[in-house]
């Protein structure tokens, strides 16, 4: 069994993603996968941060015989094992994230005005009125 290194299409219409995976020579681009080993997003905005590789997989099947595509051989040697541009990747990975991160939410003011009174503080205030209105009942009905 021949086994090739290429990049498998995932995605949407307008919004391509790749999986880079280890691939049998005669099955169809999007077909049946041996392992997956990496991702690469076109349209993410920093260049470096594009491919994401498994690298200990990577070499593991180049050493077994696995043939990268022209692409993918491009993608190993820059961001593999002994890539020339881990360094920017790593630094492009890192302002990403800095962007995901949602900014702490401003801190509440404490209200100064005077709360209202609730409905409950009100039903409680007319219940009470109830119970004067029956204690006066009753002590009406003791002098009888």
């Amino acid at each position: 069994m021949a086994v090739r290194i290429r990049m498998k299409k995932m995605g949407r219409k307008h919004r391509p993603f790749y999986r880079i995976c280890a691939m049998e020579i005669r099955a169809p681009r999007d077909g049946r996968v041996l392992e997956q080993l990496g991702t690469y997003d076109p349209l993410v905005p920093e260049t470096d941060a594009r491919a994401i590789l498994n690298k200990e997989r990577i070499k593991y099947w180049l050493g077994v015989g696995a043939m990268p595509s022209d692409k993918v051989s491009v993608l190993i040697k820059k961001y593999g094992e002994a890539g020339t541009r881990l360094a920017e990747q790593q630094a492009a990975l890192d302002r990403l994230a800095q962007q995901r991160r949602r900014p702490e939410p401003p801190q509440a003011m404490p209200r100064t005005t005077t709360p209202k009174k609730s409905e409950a503080d009100a039903k409680s205030a007319r219940r009470s009125d109830a119970e004067e209105i029956r204690a006066q009942a009753t002590a009406a009905e003791d002098k009888e």
